[in-house]
């Protein structure tokens, strides 16, 4: 098991820039293991640039980015294209560029709920089972780190949901950290452990339901937002204060500048972490 006081990866002050045009500043991000994070804005916030820039996949202008040495990262892209020209097996997909056998595929499918598809063609699946047979993938590399750019696009509402309860139930297996990447909070609220809200900058983050009523976060996805509680209050009897305790009454994020770092919360959700605004 790792150690849980040593995040996976962790950013500090992170900027990026193309052409002059700022995507991303002053981000300060950390997962630890064990931990669901979920990284939420519209679209053009910079959500899959802070993904791409955390993984070394990208440069970043300024700031730091550190990663846990070694680390096994597990990737899932928004969008997967697969010929549909080529004579392709689910099996024979996973196996590509995977130093793994039939047994180690079986075991990935069954894990993901697709053990029956292993000798479906990929251009015949629909959108929700190509998006397990992805995950599928990622698991090979038994990652310390899964990272997940919008992993229900493409599927209906009932399968995001099964989706997300699938991703929670990996993490509590397995013991991963997970970075994920949604448009909104909506399905996901239920299944991660902390939010962050952004728009090239973080303009809050904690607590799912905190975020959710967050002036920052209404602002941004206005009669959306309001879905979004409805959603999750519909399996909740309780509410949660900022740091994600339950308590009796109605809750509501608050926001304050501030200049310290984030991300020193424990594994799993619970804590300190808060709703803050980002000045």
């Amino acid at each position: 098991m790792a150690d849980a006081s040593i995040p996976l990866v962790e950013a500090r002050g992170l900027g990026v820039a193309y052409g002059g045009r700022t995507v991303l500043e002053r981000i300060d991000l950390a997962v630890a293991p064990g931990e669901i994070v979920t990284l939420v804005g519209p679209n053009g916030s910079g959500k899959t640039t802070l993904v791409r820039a955390v993984l070394g996949l990208i440069d970043a202008s300024e700031g730091a980015v550190r990663r846990r040495e070694p680390l096994s990262v597990g990737y899932v892209p928004q969008h997967l294209a697969i010929d549909a020209t080529l004579p392709l097996t689910v099996r024979r997909f996973l196996r590509l560029g995977a130093l793994a056998g039939d047994d180690a595929v079986d075991v990935v499918l069954e894990e993901v709920g697709a053990g029956a598809l292993a000798g479906a063609a990929c251009h015949a699946l629909s959108g929700g089972e190509l998006r397990r047979v992805a995950l599928a993938r990622a698991l090979l590399r038994s990652p310390d780190l899964l990272v997940l750019d919008e992993p229900t696009s493409g599927v209906d509402v009932s399968g995001q949901a099964a989706l997300y309860r699938l991703i929670r139930r990996i993490r509590d297996a397995r013991g991963c950290g997970v970075l994920l990447v949604s448009h909104s909070l909506h399905l996901v609220m239920a299944a991660t452990d902390r939010v962050i809200c952004l728009n090239r900058h973080i303009c809050c983050e904690g607590h799912p339901e905190a975020v959710s009523r967050h002036p920052e976060y209404l602002a941004l996805f206005g009669d959306e937002a309001a879905g979004d509680i409805a959603v999750y209050a519909h399996h909740h009897d309780h509410a949660h204060d900022l740091s994600g305790a339950p308590v009796g009454g109605d809750v509501h994020g608050h926001g304050h500048g501030h200049g310290h770092g984030h991300g020193e919360k424990p594994a799993g959700g619970g804590g300190k972490d808060k709703a803050r605004s980002h000045g």
